[in-house]
């Protein structure tokens, strides 16, 4: 396999590395601030491994970086949906490090790990987008 594809992989196991450190976030703003960092970090140091096991260079570094930001900020949306309607901290951990596995399985697969570190985040605003609006319902019955 060629630069490209190794490039790839750091994409997809930074994305990975992104969505597992996500799941322990939490809704609050800095800790999603301090996991985007570690996951760059994280992302930097999967791309130095791979870099100096194959061929791709300084470009391996930055496709983890931009995989692990990506992917953190992709599934952080995802955690704090699920903690907003009630899912346990813990629970939500445990499903989105099972979904990191998969995401980094996905990354091993050719061209994959670019499509999943860009996929990630338009995931994250289609969800969004379509959060559900909150409406008064009953409780404006019980005032009368």
């Amino acid at each position: 396999m060629g630069a490209w594809y190794w490039i790839g992989v750091s994409a997809g196991l930074g994305a990975a590395a992104g969505v597992l450190l996500a799941g322990f976030a939490g809704r609050a703003r800095p800790a999603l601030i301090a996991v985007v960092i570690v996951a760059a970090g994280a992302g930097a140091a999967i791309g130095y491994g791979i870099e100096s096991w194959e061929a791709g260079g300084w470009v391996d570094r930055l496709a983890g970086i931009a995989g692990g930001v990506l992917g953190a900020l992709g599934a952080a949306v995802v955690v704090a949906g699920a903690h907003r309607r009630g899912g346990t901290r813990g629970g939500t951990a445990a499903l989105v490090a099972a979904a990191a596995v998969v995401v980094a399985a996905i990354g091993w697969i050719p061209v994959l790990g670019y499509v999943e570190a860009l996929a990630l985040p338009a995931l994250a605003a289609r969800i969004r987008r379509r959060r559900p609006e909150r409406y008064a319902g009953l409780r404006t019955l019980a005032r009368d």
